[in-house]
């Protein structure tokens, strides 16, 4: 006999299976899983930060000045350092009490990367006295 032949007179006809077989769907999908672990590099976490290394190399005044001149260097009062000295300077400027002013003065041509990073530094040391100083000779305010 066939094998559509129901020996019941009011069974309902035979229709074909509609679910989907999802077993190799997830093997699938397990394997491209393992296989993007195995692929992906281990993420390094490493964040930069400035640390000061030593004690300051100048005087710390009650009233300090920072200067980037026209050639991205920094000086401290008059006197040329790098930025690891400043960052010595900024720290030993934040632990001094009372707590002196200091002056962030750029040059007119300094670039703006320069004193952003400068600014920056200044910032993240600590200091809490801060002023900028000498932006009046660099404009005009009068009425032409």
């Amino acid at each position: 006999m066939p094998y559509g032949y129901r020996h019941h007179r009011h069974a309902p006809p035979l229709r074909p299976m509609s679910d989907m077989n999802i077993t190799p769907l997830i093997d699938v999908l397990l394997v491209l899983l393992i296989m993007f672990i195995m692929v992906i590099p281990i993420a390094t976490h490493t964040l930069l930060v400035p640390l000061p290394n030593g004690g300051p190399s100048f005087a710390i005044e009650r009233v300090n000045t920072v200067h980037v001149d026209e050639a991205d260097r920094l000086y401290w009062n008059g006197q040329p350092l790098d930025r690891q000295a400043l960052l010595n300077q900024l720290a030993a400027t934040a632990k001094a009490a009372p707590q002196p002013v200091l002056r962030f003065e750029p040059d007119a041509h300094a670039s703006y990367d320069a004193s952003a990073k400068t600014i920056a530094l200044i910032k993240d040391s600590g200091v809490e006295r801060f002023a900028f100083v000498g932006n009046e000779k660099y404009r005009s305010f009068s009425a032409d």
